[in-house]
């Protein structure tokens, strides 16, 4: 096999916070881009001026991840738009804080429908149109910190990106041979509109639990995705990259700290 270029990318969920960082990161690594958003298409819009601004072309569409299994077939066509698909990055995504006592079956299915079912459709149709052209890929998936721990009143969120996970080590096993790499990056707390710090200096956020004391910028994100993507990292498959300030480094330090009970309630 020669050796991997990437020009064709699509992101899923890029009209805002890292998966717009992600677009723009990857149209300054050289690649067309495929931006996809659910109900900003404003936002989609100003993530592919930006995109072209940087002289790479851009190609927006609206994709519901909850459309099962017709979500795919935008893949396909965004693929066929930009005349071929080299990486895919799977960042759309949802949540919901509830109490698992509380939670409705319906906010369940919307959840892992979104988080879950959707990208494994999504990465199924980008995986099959890349080894359909032989060349190699990348596919990375945006997961969370919470692919590795829970948190209280996240059930839905933390069993959906638990099996992301999952998924994301069977496809770098079962991917390989066609030269497809598979990966999941795993943000803690990030600025953005997820996390209700859109718009702002993460540098200006205390947080004392994180040892970095600080959320993260979209772009850090967008950094280790990048690399990701790239020829560079061609020997590296199945793995979670953390992207977290060391959040999950705090597990028993952070249970020795705790001195009331607040931490059970939503």
């Amino acid at each position: 096999m020669e050796q991997f270029t990437p020009r064709t990318a699509i992101v899923t969920g890029s009209d805002s916070g890292i998966g717009r960082a992600t677009a723009v990161a990857l149209a300054q690594a050289g690649m067309d881009v495929g931006i996809t958003w659910h109900t900003d298409q404003d936002g989609a819009e100003a993530t592919a001026e930006e995109v072209r601004a940087l002289g790479r072309s851009a190609a927006v569409v609206q994709l519901d991840t909850t459309d099962l299994p017709g979500c795919g077939d935008v893949i396909d066509a965004l693929a066929d738009q930009l005349g071929g698909l080299d990486v895919f990055i799977n960042n759309s995504g949802t949540g919901a804080m509830e109490p698992f006592l509380d939670l409705d079956y319906e906010t369940w299915r919307n959840v892992v429908a979104t988080d879950l079912d959707g990208a494994f459709v999504c990465m199924q149709r980008a995986a099959r149109n890349m080894a359909a052209a032989g060349t190699g890929g990348r596919i990375i998936a945006v997961t969370s910190v919470h692919e590795h721990q829970p948190m209280v009143g996240a059930a839905p969120y933390d069993a959906a990106k638990h099996g992301l996970g999952g998924l994301v080590k069977n496809m770098a096993l079962e991917l390989g041979r066609h030269g497809i790499t598979v990966n999941a990056v795993a943000p803690g707390e990030i600025a953005t509109a997820m996390t209700g710090n859109e718009d702002q200096d993460p540098q200006g956020i205390d947080r004392p639990g994180i040892p970095l004391a600080r959320p993260g910028d979209a772009r850090e994100v967008a950094a280790v995705i990048a690399f990701l993507a790239s020829a560079d990292a061609g020997y590296v498959t199945g793995s979670s990259w953390a992207v977290d300030g060391g959040m999950l480094q705090m597990g028993p330090q952070a249970g020795a700290a705790i001195t009331g009970h607040d931490w059970r309630a939503v």
